[in-house]
């Protein structure tokens, strides 16, 4: 069986259910192996029917406890759910640090629950590619709700609302008169608040606080709530999924939940273009003799870097590298 009848085959078993083909879809997608490919190909005309939620925050902040919480009250409605918790990589083996099991242990024997540890593999703000691409397998694969949780760490609390349909961003109350530390930008992307662990000293500060920052922000026509939780308890999960669901009705009846899912392919298939022109044209561009000689010249000292770049790139614009400098504050 050739490679491409493979990864077609694969596509038709997981979009069947089949657990253990939506287990090595998603490892060929992490391993990048070429079958990958033709199962997204074989897949993607029975997606766009899940619902993604994005789970962020700050290390510590709860954000597993929370996810299993929200999947148990997924499973209370019948809902198929699905996790993706994005980790961080090992260095060395590109892997994720925490395993399946250590998810798995309170739905085990569960088959309306699939529960995944991606490894983040070192990219700019611990989204992997793969993780998108594994989303689109367990949507074609019947998961109505899915929920990506990252590392809460960096660029990635940025990254998770272009990859979800609603974003749910984890805070605590240790944070205290810190709360004003939150990047804008997490403000701007959450569409709910989960003030975790909210029995603790400091939660009607970080509460509070936090209010202040939503009311000074720019304004939305969606008000942002602030819901207060105990994981570990429990307490405040039935709130949260309520907030969650109020948001997708706002999301469907406004047009927003349609126009973000148009904004996430047209994301999708650019980042695609340059990723492969990185790695096609930038292995071709270095691959020639000219780009040799530049190399040796810069080792050489007798060029700097910049302009042996420049001069790399002038095979591809033909056009000679401008000697004008451009106009700035170092002009």
């Amino acid at each position: 069986m050739g490679r491409m009848t493979s990864g077609t085959a694969l596509a038709g078993q997981l979009m069947r259910g089949d657990v253990r083909s939506i287990a090595r879809a998603i490892s060929c997608i992490e391993n990048e192996v070429p079958e990958a490919r033709s199962v997204l190909r074989g897949v993607f005309s029975a997606t766009g029917r899940a619902y993604v939620i994005g789970v962020t925050g700050a290390p510590g902040a709860g954000k597993s406890t929370l996810v299993d919480g929200l999947v148990r009250l997924a499973r209370d409605e019948s809902i198929p759910a699905a996790v993706l918790a994005v980790d961080p990589s090992s260095p060395f083996s590109r892997g994720a640090i925490l395993g399946d099991r250590i998810r798995m242990q309170a739905h085990a024997g569960d088959s309306g629950v699939f529960i995944r540890s991606m490894s983040a593999r070192g990219q700019l703000g611990g989204l992997a590619r793969a993780t998108r691409n594994a989303v689109h397998v367990l949507d074609a694969a019947g998961y109505a709700l899915i929920i990506v949780e990252t590392v809460g760490v960096g660029q990635s609390e940025l990254d998770i609302a272009g990859a979800a349909d609603t974003t749910l961003v984890v805070v605590t109350p240790h944070m205290g008169d810190t709360v004003q530390t939150l990047k804008a930008g997490i403000l701007e992307i959450a569409d709910v608040f989960a003030l975790n662990k909210s029995d603790q000293d400091g939660a009607r500060r970080t509460l509070r606080a936090l209010g202040e920052m939503l009311h000074m922000g720019q304004a939305r026509p969606w008000s942002v709530p602030i819901v207060e939780t105990q994981g570990l308890e429990g307490t405040g999960l039935g709130d949260l999924w309520a907030a969650l669901g109020r948001h997708r009705a706002y999301l469907e009846q406004s047009g927003e939940l349609d126009r973000r899912r148009a904004a996430r392919l047209h994301s999708e298939v650019v980042d695609l273009v340059h990723h492969g022109l990185r790695n096609d044209v930038l292995a071709g561009l270095m691959a020639g003799a000219q780009s040799e000689a530049v190399l040796r010249a810069v080792l050489a000292r007798e060029i700097d870097p910049d302009s042996g770049a420049q001069a790399i790139l002038s095979g591809l614009t033909r056009a000679a590298p401008s000697e004008t400098p451009l106009p700035g504050v170092c002009s």
